[in-house]
Order: C-alpha cells, then structure tokens, then sequence
C-alpha cells in the first residue's frame, strides 16, 4: 500500500476496500474469504425470511419477527451488494467499478450498518406476543409504528454518512485508479467533530442501550415474571443478536474513528480484518436465530420436511402426514388405520376348519360326538 498524502487535505483514506496491496497471498485470499461469507450468508438470511414470510401467512406473525425480517433483509443487501465490491477491489488491488460506485459505496455500507444497530432499538419496543390468526387472516396486522419506525430508521441511516459520499473520487495513478475519500482543510474542523459525534450516535449509544435493556429485561422476566419462559427465551435470542452485533462491528467502527480523527494510520491487516468481522456479522446473525431462536428453528424443519418430501419421488404411495389438524386426530386416525387393517387379516387354515365344520353332515353311526346330539333331544 503505497500512496502520498496530498498537501491540500488533512485527510487522506482508500474508499471500497484497500487498494496497492504487495503480494499474491492476499490477492488470492481475501476475495475467496469474502465470497465464501457472501454465499453462505445470503443462503442464511433468505432462508429466515422464508420462515418469517411462511409464520406472517400462517397468522403467526409479531411485531419482533417484523422487525428481525428487517434485520435479515438489511443484512442480505451487505452480502450481495457491499462484499463483492470488496472482493472485487482486493482481487484488482485497483478501482475498476467506475465514479459512481466510488462515490456511493461506503455511502450505502454505512448506511446499511446504521440501520442494522437502529434496527436492533427498535425492536426493545416490539411486542414478542404472537399477534391472533383471525387477525393474520384478515390482513390486520398493519402496526403503523413499525412502518414508521422503519421509515424513519432508513432515512436518518442514509442521512448520516453523507460525507462518506461527498469526499469520495476517483485518482488516477498510472494507466490504474484509485478511489480514496479526500477532505480538504477548510472542512477538517467541522469534520472532526462530525468524526466523533457519528460513531457515538450510530453504534456507541444504540448498541449499548438495546444490551443493557434487554439484560434488565433478562433479569425482571427470569425472577419476577409469572410465566417467563418463553418472553424470557426471546430476550435472550435478542441479547445475544445485540451482543454480537456489537462485538464484530466494533473494530470497524474502531478502525473508521482512528482515521479520520487524524491519528496514525492502522496497519492495513487491521483495516481487512475489521472489514471481515463486518461481513461476517451479516452471515452471523441469521445463524444465530437458527440455533436459539425457537420459532424460526422449528420453520427450519417444517421446510427441510416439505422439501424432503415433495423430492421423494421413488415412492409415491407413501404420503407425508398432513399438518392440518392436531397430533390426537392424527394418531386416531393412524390407529384406527391398523385395527381395521388387522379385522381384514384373516387366517386361511384356521377359516377353513370352521367352514367344513359348519358345513359338513355327519352320519349318526359315524358320529365322534354323539353325546352333543342326545343331549340337544332331551
């Protein structure tokens, strides 16, 4: 990574991933690192919206599975539109992709990454009670809070990093280019403060407020709750989310504030670790709500069991158990199935000793049981 600091800014950083690396090795690893987060993140995160989508249609739906629908939407377009701008730019180890996409790359990451930690405080004022199916059935559900709420979360999520926008252009170097973000000195005053006032705002404080509200709200479910366990179970799942989230943005958030607040630049193995850990967070979160989350773990059979079943093509006589109605009705049926099936049976040896008894006419002299007959005449 070799490049001057022109003299007419006071800031000076590469836009959409870190451009002249030396060496083959990162070349070569860290487009294959990210494309495997990219993938399997995205496999992840569709897969909780198919069972959020299938639980809204089933009148199953809640104001938090809402708001994680959201989340893992959030989170879907990092993978597909933020990482392989990375991976692209590592692989080049130049800015190939054009202005355009040098202005509004880290513009729309950040973006993104916003709204994900506002995304989270939302939902410390959702309702996790399971709305009616006679609601669900007739299109009810409609909380305007929640579409304001996320109205208003996008907006102040595109709002804020503006200057990640406006300072972005393209260098030539070379036959190459290179996107770098410049801020010129008459600006580095305002600047500097917006550089502290903007992590604070959009990670620091709303990270850690949805930890400690849920960790109090942990706490009065567990112990003073009447029925806790499954309110209890769902903070939990959203504690850990909140958790998470924080930890693996923090050497992002850490790594942008360091830059821009002028200090000595961190070395670039930090810079793509952090970088990473942030895509690795997207695939992360929807991992989690597979394996704590019980609703959305209990989604996740019933579609590999619809998807084994309508693949079985080999024996077609053999029927998936239908889901309509409750397990007492399918048992019943399953045991009356076996005893009719077992009346039917019958015995060929047996069925044919008690017809020829039946139908067979004995003589009087060749009579074994004569004593039958004298007694029926008295």
């Amino acid at each position: 990574m070799d490049i001057d600091r022109p003299t007419n800014v006071s800031f000076f950083d590469f836009v959409g991933g870190v451009q002249l690396l030396q060496g083959e090795d990162t070349r070569t690893a860290m487009p294959v690192l990210l494309i495997g987060i990219c993938v399997s993140g995205a496999v992840c995160n569709l897969l909780v919206l198919l069972i959020f989508i299938r639980d809204f249609r089933g009148g199953r739906g809640s104001e938090v599975k809402a708001l994680l629908a959201s989340l893992a939407s959030t989170d879907l377009a990092i993978l597909l539109l933020c990482a392989p701008v990375r991976a692209v730019t590592y692989y080049r180890q130049t800015w190939t992709l054009g202005s355009f996409a040098c202005r509004t790359t880290d513009w729309f990451q950040h973006s993104c990454v916003v709204a994900k930690t506002f995304i989270l405080v939302a939902t410390t004022k959702a309702k996790h009670t399971l709305l009616p199916r006679a609601a669900a059935s007739q299109s009810i559900y409609s909380p305007t809070w929640i579409h304001g709420a996320l109205a208003f979360i996008w907006t102040v999520s595109m709002m804020l990093p503006i200057p990640q926008m406006l300072f972005a252009a393209l260098l030539p170097r070379g036959d190459d280019f290179v996107c770098v973000s410049e801020m010129p000195v008459c600006a580095s005053d305002f600047m500097s403060l917006f550089y502290k006032i903007y992590p604070t705002l959009a990670f620091v404080a709303p990270v850690i407020f949805t930890i400690a509200y849920y960790t109090k709200t942990l706490y009065t479910a567990v112990n003073h709750a009447p029925s806790p366990r499954h309110q209890s179970k769902v903070v939990l799942v959203l504690l850990c989310l909140s958790g998470a989230v924080g930890l693996m943005l923090l050497p992002e958030w850490g790594t942008f504030t360091w830059i821009r607040l002028g200090y000595n630049r961190p070395p670039a193995g930090l810079i793509m670790f952090a970088q990473v850990l942030l895509y690795a967070c997207s695939a992360l979160s929807p991992v989690v709500l597979m394996t704590m989350y019980d609703d959305v773990r209990q989604g996740l059979v019933a579609i590999w069991f619809v998807a084994t079943c309508r693949s079985d093509k080999r024996a077609p006589e053999v029927k998936c158990p239908q889901t309509e109605g409750n397990g007492a009705e399918v048992a019943a049926n399953a045991v009356g199935n076996a005893v009719s099936q077992t009346k039917e049976a019958t015995f060929p040896d047996v069925e044919h000793f008690w017809t020829g008894r039946r139908n067979t006419h004995v003589e009087d002299e060749h009579d074994p049981v004569p004593w039958e007959k004298e007694e029926k005449m008295l």
